[in-house]
């Protein structure tokens, strides 16, 4: 229990011994502040496991941050929670207070998520209709923070996607050497091909496509997105269409 209690202990010994009762073990650990170093209270919402819940929080992220916070353990995301249980020890428990921030609970839950095979994952795909295969779940999960996320990465492969094109002569020197067939070594064929018809390189190349195929300016590595968006929307995107 919480080093605030320590107080009470000697009391509630004696409370034990007087009723002829086992005395039990006692552990006081230092309490939880926040990220700023103030006291947290019981009162915030916002840290209540309903909330995380409906915030999006994977189970084993919310577990294992707690688990490990305070602890001389790494705060990564545990196997399981048994394995969390079996690393566990009192020993570990530092003697400061730990704080808590948000931001650590958001990298757990993102690790969570990248760690996620794709049977596990896939009746939760399917109740957001999002469940577009394994090479699908592989391509988007490295770029997750919430499951949630999911649904903005299925609309770029199903569309529709409003492609940005800021330079309709790159876009129409791209269509012009798209390869016939879109498969897992088409990306890089592509962007070479790209490349030599126009002479851009680096961000001036990749920025432009990523930017008409998916109308985002970051997202899923292309050459394992490609291949899901298929050759037909890329042609309508490239031409400025939306779909």
């Amino acid at each position: 229990r919480g080093e605030d209690h320590v107080t009470n202990t000697g009391a509630q010994i004696e409370i034990f011994e007087a009723l002829g009762g086992p005395v039990p073990d006692f552990a006081h650990m230092p309490l939880l502040v926040g990220a700023d170093g103030a006291a947290l209270s019981k009162r915030l919402g916002s840290l209540s496991i309903s909330e995380m819940r409906d915030q999006g929080y994977e189970p084993i992220a919310i577990t294992s941050h707690l688990g490990r916070i305070g602890t001389s353990d790494p705060l990564e995301v545990a196997e399981s929670v048994q394995a969390l249980g079996a690393g566990f020890a009192f020993s570990k428990m530092g003697r400061s207070p730990a704080r808590y921030d948000t931001a650590d609970l958001d990298r757990l839950n993102a690790q969570a998520l990248h760690a996620m095979d794709y049977a596990v994952v896939q009746p939760r795909l399917a109740a957001l209709d999002c469940d577009l295969g394994a090479a699908f779940w592989d391509a988007v999960r490295p770029n997750l923070n919430k499951l949630a996320d999911v649904v903005e990465m299925a609309r770029i492969v199903r569309g529709p996607v409003t492609p940005v094109i800021e330079d309709a002569a790159f876009a129409q020197a791209a269509l012009a050497v798209l390869p016939e067939t879109i498969d897992a070594g088409a990306w890089g064929v592509w962007t070479e091909a790209v490349k030599a018809a126009t002479g851009a390189k680096g961000k001036a190349l990749f920025m432009p496509l990523r930017l008409a195929l998916t109308g985002q300016p970051h997202g899923p590595d292309m050459a394992a997105m490609a291949p899901l968006i298929g050759r037909e929307a890329m042609v309508r995107r490239l031409k400025g269409e939306a779909g």
